[in-house]
């Protein structure tokens, strides 16, 4: 039986045992002037994981961002790079869920993970006629 090429990778505490929302791989067509990985590309990731989040939490009532708040961009993120990104909910009001959402790498050379990015970002759940409704998963 072949042996794992990958089962020294150190998992941080942080996210061992915790399943992803969302997870990809940057591309060349994502980078900013300076190589790296557009914050902007990131930040949209974060925000569907968010709403990915709330939509499960709400038992699939739609959700919208409300606000995007204590965003901090730790490290930079570069092509090739596993990207994972966790969520944890923070709170919940009548019409809202709070989300923490945290966004790891896994280096692609030195098979190590860094957390990168984190923010909260609030969702409202929304009916069918756009209004904000309910949040059911309470």
């Amino acid at each position: 039986m072949p042996s794992n090429p990958h089962q020294d990778i150190v998992v941080p505490d942080e996210i061992r045992g915790r399943d992803p929302v969302l997870v990809m791989m940057p591309m060349p067509s994502d980078t900013n002037a300076n190589g790296d990985i557009f914050g902007g590309w990131l930040l949209a990731q974060m925000d569907l994981a968010a709403g990915t989040a709330a939509y499960l939490f709400t038992r699939g009532i739609p959700v919208k961002t409300r606000a995007i708040s204590e965003i901090e961009f730790h490290k930079p993120v570069y092509v090739g790079d596993k990207v994972s990104i966790y969520s944890s909910v923070v709170k919940v009001g009548n019409t809202s869920v709070t989300i923490k959402i945290e966004s790891w790498v896994l280096r692609r050379k030195q098979m190590i993970y860094e957390k990168v990015t984190e923010g909260v970002f609030t969702m409202v759940a929304v009916g069918p006629d756009g209004r904000p409704t309910p949040v059911q998963g309470r």
